[in-house]
């Protein structure tokens, strides 16, 4: 009788086991729509951006002062040198609309170009500005939205010469902040315990529950209406498209695993990418109802930071140690 129970419990264990291993592993992609673009660079890359009078005309930016050009719509980059001194600089967002462009960067550093970044200015910033710059949207000619690393929300109509606050009080440090197209943005706290929201006109941001036992990493806008929401251990969340505050139940793409996710972004509103440490990246075909994993991309020795498509058709991964890839497109048709 023991004897049977102990084999019982052998096959119980094995099942488990089992059943645990199959949800560890992704399914494959079927296709690898990324190429690794060289950078000549070792800096972690943060940001780039086009400009609005030439689509193949760009501009990255990253740590110790980083700064990438292309001419080819990103197949291949060039490294431009600022002389900004002996100071220490990384840069963290940059923006273009037209041949306008904006850098910022720590230690509380912005850049203007009008020109498509042939020559770039700097312009300096006020020592009482609450936190140091930590992104900038290009609006209109002289009009730029910057944020600093508290909260605090800026906006300048000629050129940086002055800025006018849009939040009476920052939010205090926060670990990411995301933008929408129609100008609101969310902020995760630096301790990844709330999150807030702010709307044009707001005075204020507005903290929320994270609705998550797990701490946040980053909270943004999709293209399908949904907030989406990462937090430790490779956990998503989505919301009802109808009702921000209602988020669905947790999703865990790949279980059992030691990296995290680090950005998320639309190619469309059905298709989800999603990077992380250690050279992960997945896509959700389905608006994220189903995951697959690029295992190409495992091979790419660099934590991946960034995902960023400009259209259906132009996306690009921003990672360490100069790690570029450049979306190819779409799975190719069957015959």
């Amino acid at each position: 009788m023991h004897i049977v129970k102990f084999f019982q419990k052998i096959v119980i264990v094995l099942t488990v086991g089992l059943i645990c291993a199959s949800c560890r592993y992704l399914p494959q992609l079927s296709y690898n729509p990324w190429e690794v673009v060289p950078t000549d660079t070792q800096a972690n890359l943060a940001d780039i951006a086009f400009t609005g009078t030439n689509p193949k005309h760009g501009w990255i930016v990253g740590s110790e002062a980083t700064l990438l050009e292309t001419t080819d719509g990103g197949n291949h980059w060039q490294v431009q040198q600022l002389d900004l001194g002996d100071e220490k600089v990384r840069f963290n967002s940059v923006s273009f609309k037209g041949s306008e462009g904006w850098i910022v960067g720590l230690p509380s550093i912005l850049l203007h170009s009008s020109n498509e970044g042939q020559t770039w200015e700097r312009i300096t910033l006020n020592a009482k500005l609450p936190g140091s710059p930590y992104s900038i949207v290009a609006l209109a000619p002289n009009t730029a939205e910057m944020t600093t690393d508290v909260g605090a929300i800026y906006q300048t109509e000629d050129g940086g010469k002055t800025w006018k606050a849009l939040v009476e009080d920052a939010v205090g440090f926060v670990r990411s902040l995301s933008r929408s197209a129609d100008g609101r943005y969310i902020s995760v706290s630096a301790k990844g315990n709330f999150y807030s929201t702010w709307e044009p006109g707001s005075q204020s941001w507005e903290p929320h529950n994270r609705y998550s036992s797990k701490r946040l990493e980053k909270v943004g806008f999709g293209q399908d209406g949904r907030l989406w929401m990462i937090a430790r251990g490779g956990e998503l969340r989505f919301t009802d498209p109808s009702d921000p505050q209602a988020w669905g139940d947790p999703v865990n793409p790949e279980y059992s695993t030691s990296w995290g996710f680090l950005d998320l972004a639309y190619r469309t509103p059905e298709e989800i990418w999603v990077s992380g440490g250690s050279g992960n990246l997945l896509c959700s075909l389905d608006g994220g109802k189903t995951w697959q994993k690029d295992r190409e991309v495992e091979n790419v020795p660099s934590n991946l930071y960034k995902i960023k498509f400009f259209d259906p058709e132009q996306g690009f991964v921003l990672g360490q140690r100069g790690t570029l890839l450049r979306y190819q497109g779409s799975a190719p048709p069957t015959a």
